[in-house]
């Protein structure tokens, strides 16, 4: 077995990305989307965030695609320019073996380099144990939860948000971008 790599995501890999998010779509609570978004959709997201000049990386062994993250503005206004909210997503069989640990300490690494100043991280539903204990494990702080903010599988899902600062995070101003 080849160890794990974690790379920039490439055209490739949009098959592999589409079918991981299609998953967690139609059966998890750590997305609030119903519909699952084909290969198209998907490749203009990734181009979006690419063109932004923000990571969207993969973990790959042995030529599979095992999980995907990337970074993207909180918002669209000028202002939050500096904080982005990141977005980690794995393959059923990667759960639970740390790859999503490593993609997201790359993750924030990489913003980190391009000069991004807070990290959030929008957790679906408060009961996704294993993403909350990423983030913490990986320096993030609870930062609120929104309460029964989405309705999905005949249910209201809080939704758990988490902050880390990057770099010098607000203790002195950034370089713009």
């Amino acid at each position: 077995m080849q160890p794990l790599t974690i790379r920039p995501s490439v055209p490739a890999d949009l098959s592999a990305i589409t079918a991981i998010y299609a998953h967690a779509v139609e059966h998890g609570t750590g997305t609030f989307e119903l519909d699952s978004p084909d290969m198209t959709e998907m490749a203009r997201r990734r181009d979006a965030v690419l063109a932004a000049g923000w990571p969207w990386l993969v973990a790959e062994r042995d030529g599979q695609v095992l999980g995907y993250a990337y970074a993207a503005p909180f918002r669209p206004r000028r202002a939050y320019r500096f904080c982005l909210e990141d977005s980690i997503y794995l393959a059923e069989p990667a759960r639970a073996q740390g790859v999503g640990r490593l993609l997201l300490a790359e993750l924030i690494a990489r913003c980190e380099a391009l000069g991004a100043r807070q990290l959030l991280a929008v957790i679906g539903d408060s009961a996704n144990a294993g993403s909350i204990g990423v983030h913490r494990t990986l320096g993030f702080a609870d930062a609120g939860v929104l309460k029964a903010a989405g309705w999905k599988f005949n249910r209201w899902l809080d939704v758990v948000m988490m902050q880390k600062p990057l770099g010098t995070g607000a203790a002195d101003a950034p370089r713009d971008r």
